[in-house]
């Protein structure tokens, strides 16, 4: 455990002592050539003092305290939502990839790393900025955002909120391989954090549907220009345009990276259940017809008209029109199921990772 601490201490170590020559937090702590000049001569003492002392003191401190109750050695990736809590001391590293979350301490400091200044207690942490906890601090990095992707070294313990899990969401319904996330290299790639273009709500609509085979089959050409010849792009939209599922943008124009807001998306779903078509370009009235139906319950249709859409948003509406009747009698999971999508077992899974709350 000696060799796990080693780098963070070492850090810490200097950017304490840079702390106390700063004078006050909107001065840089200190560059680079100040951290490997300067200090480089006692910062082998001061690693090795810390390294001498027993991993067992290290822990019983850390519990003592009441924060950090394991290490890690190397920087860890998470999904966290809203509230869920990250509970760090000296040498805690934390950085956030996506969402936003706010330290707060009471004693100590925490320092933005990247910028060589410390942060206030009750401040943002700025998204791809490492921050590291100095001397004597406990500190609580607390999710603010619905949901976010952090990475954390060093000493850590969580303490998980009540909040809506979208992230649970998010891979329930990719255990029924309704959502397979993006390229993005982190977070699973679920991208819950940004907001979903026009093509993506359409790809979800089309899995919703229990076609996505059937599209992916699909041959032949579409009257948009923004949507390139041969392309999986072409089949998605294609398919949906000959189905009449959708108008495109205009005559010409799909608009495949453009945005897509909970009305637009919300129609798409209903329209997948059978309770709206293409033929319907009002879409003024679609969350009071989604309450009617069953499809949203007031308080999320309140949420989804007052929230930034996200991808976040998007998964929760298609996780819960699953539970929501069709038409023809019967869930959306049981015609999704009638059609192969996924089984009765996979659905039993996918239940059981969320265990939140929905809104009512």
């Amino acid at each position: 455990m000696k060799k796990k601490f080693a780098l963070s201490l070492a850090v810490c170590l200097v950017l304490t002592a840079a702390v106390l020559a700063a004078g006050d937090a909107g001065d840089p702590l200190a560059t680079l050539s100040y951290l490997a000049g300067t200090f480089s001569d006692t910062l082998d003492r001061r690693i090795e003092q810390r390294l001498d002392a027993s991993d067992a003191a290290i822990l019983e401190q850390a519990d003592t305290a009441g924060t950090a109750s394991a290490s890690a050695a190397s920087w860890v990736q998470t999904r966290l939502k809203s509230g869920d809590t990250l509970l760090g001391q000296t040498g805690t590293g934390v950085m956030v990839l996506a969402g936003s979350a706010r330290a707060v301490y009471s004693a100590g400091a925490v320092v933005d790393v990247t910028t060589g200044t410390v942060l206030a207690s009750g401040g943002a942490l700025t998204a791809g900025h490492r921050y590291l906890a100095a001397e004597d601090t406990s500190v609580s990095f607390t999710v603010s955002s619905k949901t976010a992707v952090v990475q954390y070294q060093g000493p850590y313990a969580f303490q998980y909120s009540g909040e809506v899990d979208y992230n649970a969401m998010a891979s329930a319904l990719k255990t029924l391989h309704l959502f397979q996330g993006s390229l993005t290299g982190y977070g699973q790639g679920f991208d819950l954090e940004a907001a979903p273009t026009r093509l993506q709500a359409l790809i979800m609509f089309i899995r919703v549907l229990g076609e996505e085979d059937a599209a992916l089959a699909w041959t032949g050409s579409t009257p948009f220009t923004d949507i390139e010849s041969g392309s999986q792009a072409e089949k998605y939209v294609g398919y949906a345009y000959s189905r009449g599922y959708t108008n495109g943008y205009s005559a010409t124009q799909f608009k495949p990276a453009g945005a897509v807001n909970a009305y637009q998306y919300t129609e798409f779903v209903l329209r997948a259940m059978g309770y709206s078509s293409a033929a319907n370009t009002d879409l003024s009235d679609t969350l009071d017809r989604a309450q009617t139906c069953g499809l949203l319950t007031a308080a999320e249709a309140a949420m989804l008209q007052r929230d930034a859409f996200l991808r976040a948003e998007l998964v929760y509406i298609s996780y819960y029109a699953l539970e929501a009747v069709t038409p023809q009698g019967g869930t959306l999971a049981d015609m999704l199921m009638e059609k192969g999508v996924f089984t009765s077992a996979e659905l039993s899974e996918a239940r059981g990772k969320v265990t939140s709350w929905r809104l009512v």
